[in-house]
């Protein structure tokens, strides 16, 4: 499966899954890249971001790469460039590879043409919309945690509206064969999840699940109203997993999280690195994860 760019979901079926998080888990074993230097990054990230920025960063530098400096706000974005100029430019100088996060949704759509073509484009996350290196570190969890992914059941649970992360993971994870559930305000369980799996009440849900999957609460994208009369005590007491919650679960399910956690709000502090936590494992998977798509990537049979 040849992937020039890698943007979304819909990329991936279950044989190219597979074969990431084999070369993934290859380089958390210590393996070897297999790239022809020199090889030059940039990442262009137009949001805050600790995890994505530094994890792609680093998967970078361990492959081999040279990574060009980028800050939007001291670049010609500043000044009105377009974004496709943005990475026209980084290609005429000799970028091999762009990683961008952009607040717009779908913002790809724009840069996947055939002038486009000299240049690897990475979706670190956009908008609302996709996150694939979350999803595919997600998966490689998953896998490591239990093998497979037919017959898990899946709840996730939180901030469904705002979260690029949950499009992302209920897609790959249904179309490999799990049962997904959501649960969380039920305002936010909006018609895009309705043909991913039902709504079920956290109390009953976490008793069910395999992987118990918790998102940030996202006051940045909530609209001024809704920060308004949002209450972190309330919300933990009602859609949060806490301790009493946490009890319930099956012995040998695991809580996730694609971070940064808000300790106390989507699970009580307690939880964050209990031993059913899987949260900072993801971190370390992230990288080994962004390795493997970035190796591919750089290796696409048609360049």
């Amino acid at each position: 499966m040849a992937i020039r760019h890698f943007l979304s979901a819909d990329q991936v079926n279950e044989e190219f899954s597979l074969e990431l998080i084999e070369r993934a888990e290859a380089f958390k074993h210590g393996a070897e890249p297999h790239i022809e230097l020199p090889k030059y990054a940039a990442n262009l990230f137009f949001e805050n971001s600790t995890r994505t920025h530094t994890s792609f960063e680093m998967a970078e530098r361990k492959l081999g790469m040279t990574v060009i400096p980028f800050n939007p706000e001291t670049s010609s974005v500043s000044k009105g460039e377009t974004l496709e100029d943005t990475v026209k430019t980084l290609s005429a100088i000799g970028v091999d590879l762009v990683v961008i996060r952009h607040s717009e949704d779908a913002y790809y759509e724009e840069l996947n043409t055939p002038e486009n073509q000299a240049i690897s484009i990475v979706n670190a996350g956009d908008g609302a919309g996709q996150h694939p290196s979350q999803m595919m570190l997600d998966l490689m969890t998953i896998h490591e945690e239990f093998g497979k992914f037919s017959g898990l059941k899946v709840g996730i649970v939180g901030d469904l509206e705002h979260s690029r992360v949950a499009r992302s993971d209920m897609e790959i994870l249904k179309r490999l064969g799990s049962q997904i559930f959501f649960s969380g305000p039920k305002e936010w369980y909006t018609k895009d999840f309705e043909s991913y799996g039902p709504y079920v009440e956290l109390k009953e849900l976490v008793k069910e699940v395999d992987v118990l999957m918790l998102l940030r609460v996202q006051l940045e994208r909530l609209h001024s109203d809704e920060k308004s009369e949002f209450s972190k005590e309330e919300y933990h007491q009602t859609y949060g997993l806490t301790d009493e919650l946490a009890g319930l679960m099956k012995d040998e399910a695991i809580i996730m999280h694609p971070a940064p956690v808000n300790r106390d709000v989507e699970l009580s502090s307690d939880l964050v690195e209990c031993e059913k936590s899987r949260i900072f494992p993801q971190m370390k998977n992230g990288m080994f994860m962004r390795m493997a798509m970035l190796e591919w990537t750089l290796n696409c049979e048609d360049k």
